[in-house]
């Protein structure tokens, strides 16, 4: 095992070459062809079994024997010239020497055997193939077996995944974080994200922009200006024709809006992460050319233990394994929360989703995740130690009243997905980095953004057509085709009477937005928090993280901002208690008893400790659609029966459910409707 990890030591060093990752001190050769990888992996599995029919012939009689076995194994995977390093091209110019694996010992080093290995250094070629052994067993050769093998299989899985150099070698570094001082320090180098999805993202976005001269430019009144507006907006100028954003609020954003206070720091709406699974929002990203407004974070997710006060367990992501084999290592690495019981059968409740994919994710919906553990035998301890955190960072939502669709929608991306959930965080706040940008792009191709602007109702016409819509002040804003981007409970309130009826919206009586409270605390010291998003397991809090660590505008080298999402806060979500009818000085109280847990030798609630300088709470009484049990049925396609009326927001029909990438969908899905309309020759 300590040659095999010998030779993953090398192929690292290999894929350390395409990195974008300043490494000045080491120059390597480049990477093996495919066909060479798939031969490692291949001559590993050889090896195993060679090595242990070796053993077995002859019966484990003689030292001699053994160490031979050990040598046909290393040479398998190391000691042959052209199979992993090329013809030995590892070197770094002299000026470094680095061990890699100097020494491995089986487990039990004092028992029946021992294995030591010869040092092997990034500096000089690979040593000889050594080994000193003594006692044997027929338990260890099997062990030898399957090792050798199940690397193999990982060999190959990894290379056959990578379509070219560069992507195997940023799924292998993104694990390296940037070497500089400051805002930045601790950040890590843009993943590779080309994926399927991905892929399919990009190909919508070229069909919406390949759109364009195809029918008449139209003027379309878009209805809100959140991420599912900016987006509808931005593909629809793409295609030629000319959007015009009414928003109601001073500035843009929605959800994601954020303004600054008396001291100039910003208020945020939310505590926002974008994840390595969001295609449509990173071919934005992308076609925006602000990909470097993305701070990326170690692929790791991190649970508070609430047993173990000031304590946190670890879910690591290994850069050089592809998914699911990079899921599958951090679960069983991952210690302190799950035993191994729970963890097969937890795997195990998983195997339909994996084998069936989307369709038998969908058909979960009228299961709470709570309904779905008992029916597939999961031990309850999987819900109080990831369920409960999972809940309510994905939709602020209890498991006994989450739909276990919405859980097994992230599960699914994060598994098939290699690095589907690790994190970025935005260099600043969201209007000016983000929503800014989008609106920026749309009006420089003559489209408009009108602040300030709400509407009062939508007129229609005898055959329930959409005359206009009428603003607050009198105003009437006339356009070819409106669509609505605003939430779906202020969408209820203004459909006019002519449409009630329709089941395309009589259905949205079934949704209704979910109550979340947004909190930000400035502290006189810096606390002790990761450069990351911490999962609080607290029965109060959802997710926070050290904004003043993770944020490039908001970085302070000596205080902290921690960025709160409280929830549940409403009986509807799951709460003992309606926290959003509380007072802020009630809701601050309870929040600084729970970060007297996370962190109980700096958080006093009494004060004692680090001071807390000022605070904000933003309550959002209706936020993304409560996605309890039942309701994906109830979500509405973007194109309605109204020939010139469209839906778009997260609650309208698309994968991502009540997420930014869900809204950034549906707002293109929204484009592409009103595009082929121009294209019918609306």
């Amino acid at each position: 095992f300590g040659t095999y990890l010998d030779g993953f030591g090398l192929v690292h060093s290999h894929m350390m070459y395409h990195t974008n990752v300043d490494i000045p001190s080491t120059e390597v050769a480049p990477v093996p062809a495919r066909s060479k990888m798939a031969l490692l992996g291949a001559i590993a599995i050889v090896g195993g079994l060679a090595a242990t029919l070796h053993m077995h012939r002859a019966s484990f009689s003689t030292t001699h024997q053994y160490a031979t076995s050990v040598e046909v194994a290393r040479a398998s995977l190391v000691g042959s010239k052209d199979t992993l390093s090329g013809t030995r091209r590892v070197y770094a110019s002299g000026r470094v020497s680095t061990p890699i694996f100097s020494e491995a010992s089986a487990p039990g080093a004092r028992g029946p055997w021992r294995v030591k290995l010869p040092h092997t250094e990034v500096g000089g070629a690979v040593g000889s193939p050594q080994a000193l052994v003594s006692h044997s067993h027929p338990v260890h050769a099997f062990a030898l077996m399957c090792l050798a093998a199940v690397g193999g299989l990982v060999a190959i899985a990894w290379r056959a995944v990578a379509r070219d150099h560069p992507a195997v070698a940023m799924a292998t570094v993104a694990g390296a974080p940037t070497k500089t001082e400051g805002w930045n320090s601790g950040d890590f180098a843009k993943p590779d994200l080309d994926t399927q999805n991905f892929r399919e993202a990009a190909a919508l976005s070229k069909a919406l922009a390949d759109a364009k001269g195809k029918g008449r430019p139209l003027r379309v009144a878009i209805l809100g200006g959140g991420l599912a507006g900016l987006s509808c907006a931005k593909y629809l100028s793409d295609a030629g024709h000319i959007p015009i954003v009414l928003e109601a609020n001073e500035m843009l954003g929605g959800k994601v809006s954020a303004w600054q206070d008396e001291d100039g720091d910003w208020i945020e709406t939310g505590l926002h992460i974008f994840f390595g699974a969001y295609p449509n929002m990173h071919n934005l990203f992308k076609e925006l050319d602000i990909e470097d407004r993305l701070q990326w974070k170690k692929h790791a997710m991190i649970f508070a233990t609430p047993e173990k006060p000031g304590e946190f367990v670890r879910f690591d992501f290994p850069p050089w394994l592809p998914a699911p084999l990079n899921a599958f290592w951090a679960i069983v690495l991952g210690r302190g929360m799950l035993t191994w019981e729970e963890k097969i059968k937890f795997g195990l409740a998983l195997v339909p989703m994996i084998l069936a994919g989307q369709d038998y994710i969908e058909k979960q919906d009228e299961l709470s995740v709570k309904e779905w553990m008992l029916k597939n035998g999961v031990p309850e301890r999987v819900n109080d130690e990831i369920f409960i955190a999972m809940g309510k960072a994905l939709d602020f939502i209890d498991p006994d009243k989450l739909s276990m669709t919405v859980v097994l929608t992230a599960i699914n991306r994060f598994v098939n997905e290699t690095n589907g959930s690790q994190m970025a965080f935005l260099d600043g706040n969201q209007p000016d980095r983000l929503c800014q940008p989008m609106a920026d792009h749309f009006i420089a191709r003559g489209g408009e953004v009108r602040l300030g602007t709400r509407v009062q109702k939508i007129v229609t016409n005898d055959d329930g057509s959409v005359r206009h819509v009428r603003l607050t002040g009198g105003e009437e804003v006339e356009a070819d085709i409106y669509v609505s981007a605003m939430p779906v409970d202020i969408i209820k309130l203004l459909l006019p009477d002519q449409w009630k009826s329709l089941p395309h919206f009589d259905q949205l009586k079934e949704l209704e937005g979910i109550p979340v409270i947004n909190l930000q605390l400035w502290f006189d010291r810096k606390l002790n928090c990761e450069n990351q998003l911490m999962f609080s397991r607290s029965p109060l809090l959802s997710v926070y993280a050290d904004m003043s660590r993770t944020c490039r505008e908001y970085y302070d080298p000596d205080k902290s901002m921690l960025e709160l999402v409280f929830a549940p806060c409403s009986p509807l979500a799951g709460s003992d208690a309606n926290w959003i009818a509380k007072s802020d000085e009630e809701i601050i109280a309870a929040t600084m008893k729970e970060l007297e847990r996370l962190f109980p030798t700096e958080v006093a609630a009494d004060g004692s400790l680090a001071k807390l300088l000022k605070y904000s709470v933003v309550k959002t009484p209706r936020s993304v659609y409560a996605a309890v049990t039942g309701r994906n049925k109830f979500r509405p396609l973007q194109e309605t029966p109204v020939p010139n009326f469209v839906l778009a927001g997260d609650y309208t029909m698309q994968k991502y459910l009540g997420s930014m990438e869900g809204a950034i969908l549906s707002g293109k899905l929204a484009a592409q409707v009103v595009t082929k309309k121009a294209a019918a020759g609306f």
